[in-house]
């Protein structure tokens, strides 16, 4: 038996933490893993793993995972070869396209679309070919607003100011949970560490959240918050800013604060405290203590992304950190300078070129709220969505109202799906395309090392050969786009695999040939354990992408949408607010079949503060019916002093047990989906951002 020792980043979060992976080969030649752990070597994480890395091997290793194309007929499945699966779907839906126009057909992008680089660099090959509007991702149920709101101020929806962790004094975190999420828009292995250590330098870490956190749990301070209240709490610490005196000059060229100072004069912390449920003078003093630090952070995530006003919010944290001298600071927040760099090569986007036929909603770098996506496809009328192709998503538990897009999938005239489970979304498909595994494909990581809380790079090479017969979701994308291509008589642009992509973005970066560095794919292969660029550093006023290169602190089309805040009616008292949670084993529904990840203590019960489990004759453990405008649901409630009385929590992405999900671990486990719940009416109507936070329900026995 051989042993082997392979130096790999796990990509199933934003942390990408880099692994020492042990793998064996037997004597009839079979190779297996061994033994998954962190990589003290390795130049970002330092040895940082955390449980769905070591599920690495469960994915390789599940039986449930496709391994060659599918096609359903009725509720059975047979394998189809590869030409002929690229074939069927370029005659259906250039069919469907020639009858019925270009925007029949719908395209969804799911959350591990940015978690592999062969979807980074190929999908829109074939992707593109489709000419569609009706073009929707996770990204509206996340961060659209962290990115409309840079796109706005900045010039690029990528331009994102990242928290400087390692070096800041104050750290104020609203509506995230790091320490469960290993970051989100700040790519940030172990975390815990790192918040301890602004502590042990005699800094301090606050957070605001409706739900005492693992995060809020280790923290300084902790404010609850009312759902959907983070706005005015942003709002009352701004307005405390100006009126005390307590801002800084910026170094960057900023247009518009005086606008905003006028403009909030009436939205004090005592005028804001009953909105968010949070004592006007805690408001003052939070401000005071931020304002005091020699440097401070302000960082909102997806708690405050995805409410009713979610753009706002990213707004007044940008403007918070802008006007007490923290933007593009060092401790305060930077901007990355990323190997290979996204934001030099691309444009800084676009916003409301288009909207949905249906609800009107404003497109965002072409693409629409996923929120529309259900009724683009049961409203009948010229434009109704007939088709759909989906890409590593499952909507169904991923996004609002998922039972109205179960009655959607069931009527479309076909779909398919690139994935590797046939899933609560995928079962609907007529045809599925499964990739190779996460460790049978090299890897480099575009999007969270421009998140990424120092500049960092590594590039991973494939652990296992490619299967006979398999194919890497690149060479799915080209098959398919020379079989449209083909079937409509389009010209097809030549391309590159990934691999000699990255190596071009690396050399023609700012650490490439012409640097002391000399970045190249070749480089990285002799540093399997990544190489450390440097800390981030003030770079913001050169990278600044707005037409007159300034900040633009008030955008007309926020500055409108402040109309719609102050006219918001006040929850009526007694209400119950439902808002999610995440944890570090179950962020995504795709990590549901995995025993590593499933195992323990169960994760899936609503949270109900013991005052209001009493006051309507509940009692801890029992079975509840929480019902919503769009759904009822039944779950086992538990009695938390960790959760702010008049707020619920249930997490997002269970409810697997459903007829002809293929996953058998994932529909054994307990649990609902959340997003039976949840609104697709209720949105952050500037971005169109789903609200997936503060929604209104009921709790009664059942």
């Amino acid at each position: 038996m051989n042993r082997t020792e392979h130096h790999r980043a796990c990509h199933l979060c934003e942390a990408i933490c880099g692994l020492t992976i042990e793998t064996a080969t037997d004597p009839d030649a079979t190779r297996r893993i061994t033994s998954i752990k962190g990589d003290p070597l390795d130049s970002f994480s330092r040895g940082h793993i955390c449980p769905k890395a070591v599920a690495l091997q469960d994915i390789q290793n599940d039986p449930d995972r496709l391994r060659q194309p599918m096609l359903r007929s009725g509720d059975q499945w047979q394998p189809i070869a590869w030409q002929d699966a690229f074939d069927l779907v370029a005659e259906r839906l250039s069919d469907l396209q020639q009858r019925d126009g270009q925007n029949a057909v719908a395209v969804y992008q799911g959350n591990p679309s940015v978690h592999n680089y062969g979807l980074m660099t190929h999908s829109n090959y074939f992707l593109g070919l489709l000419k569609t509007r009706n073009r929707f991702s996770a990204t509206s149920v996340d961060q659209l607003p962290h990115h409309l709101t840079s796109f706005l101020m900045y010039g690029h929806g990528m331009l994102l100011p990242i928290p400087d962790i390692d070096h800041t004094d104050f750290m104020l975190i609203l509506g995230g949970n790091p320490l469960a999420s290993n970051g989100s828009i700040m790519t940030v292995p172990d975390v815990e560490k790192r918040l301890k250590a602004i502590q042990r330098r005699g800094g301090k870490v606050v957070v605001v959240d409706p739900r005492r956190s693992e995060t809020a749990a280790i923290a300084d301070q902790h404010l609850f918050v009312r759902p959907g209240g983070d706005a005015a709490l942003l709002f009352g610490l701004l307005h405390t800013l100006f009126e005390e005196g307590l801002t800084r000059e910026s170094h960057l060229p900023v247009d518009g604060l005086d606008q905003v100072r006028a403009t909030i004069a009436e939205l004090s912390a005592e005028a804001m405290s009953p909105r968010c449920g949070i004592a006007a003078q805690q408001i003052r003093q939070l401000a005071r203590d931020f304002a005091a630090a020699d440097t401070a952070v302000c960082y909102g995530r997806m708690g405050v992304s995805t409410q009713a006003f979610g753009t706002l919010c990213h707004w007044l944290v940008q403007l918070i950190n802008l006007v007490t001298g923290n933007l593009d600071r060092v401790g305060g927040v930077l901007c990355t300078q990323p190997a290979v760099d996204i934001v030099g090569s691309t444009s800084g986007g676009h916003f409301n070129r288009w909207q949905s036929r249906v609800s009107g909603l404003p497109e965002y770098g072409g693409e629409l709220p996923v929120s529309a996506l259900a009724e683009e496809m049961l409203v009948e009328g010229e434009g109704r969505v007939r088709a759909l192709v989906t890409v590593a998503g499952n909507p169904v538990l991923s996004t609002p109202n998922g039972r109205q897009l179960e009655r959607a999938l069931e009527d479309l005239e076909f779909m398919v799906s690139i994935d590797l489970y046939i899933n609560e979304t995928t079962r609907y498909a007529d045809l599925i395309l499964p990739s190779t595994s996460a460790l049978e494909n090299d890897h480099y990581d575009t999007t969270f090392n421009t998140l990424a809380v120092r500049n960092v790079t590594r590039f991973n090479r494939a652990i296992f050969d490619k299967p006979e017969g398999a194919l890497h979701d690149w060479e799915i994308f080209v098959g398919l786009a020379k079989a449209f291509a083909a079937r409509t008589g389009k010209e097809l642009k030549p391309t590159l695999p990934p691999a000699q992509m990255i190596d071009y973005g690396l050399r023609s970066g700012r650490y490439g040939d012409a640097s002391e560095h000399q970045l190249s794919l070749a480089t990285l292969d002799e540093h399997p354990h990544g190489l450390d660029l440097g800390a981030l550093q003030p770079n913001l006023r050169e990278r600044l992408k707005t037409a007159n290169g300034h900040v633009q602190a008030a955008p007309d089309v926020i500055m409108a949408d402040l109309a719609r805040f102050k006219d918001a009616p006040v929850v009526p008292a007694g209400e119950l607010l439902l808002i999610g949670r995440r944890h570090v084993r179950s962020n995504n529904s795709w990590m549901h079949n995995y025993h590593r990840l499933v195992k323990g203590k169960p994760r899936h019960q609503l949270l109900m503060h013991p005052d209001d489990l009493s006051s309507r004759g509940l009692s801890d453990g029992q079975q509840v019916q929480v019902s919503s405008r769009v759904g009822v649901i039944e779950v086992q409630v538990l009695g938390s002093s960790d959760m702010m009385p008049g707020v619920v929590s249930l997490p997002h992405g269970w409810g697997h047990a459903r007829q002809g999900v293929r996953m058998e671990i994932a529909y054994n486990q307990p649990g609902v989906s959340a997003n039976d719940l949840t609104d697709e009416r209720l949105l952050d109507v500037l971005s169109g951002n789903a609200v997936l936070n503060g929604v209104p329900v009921q709790v009664a026995g059942c």
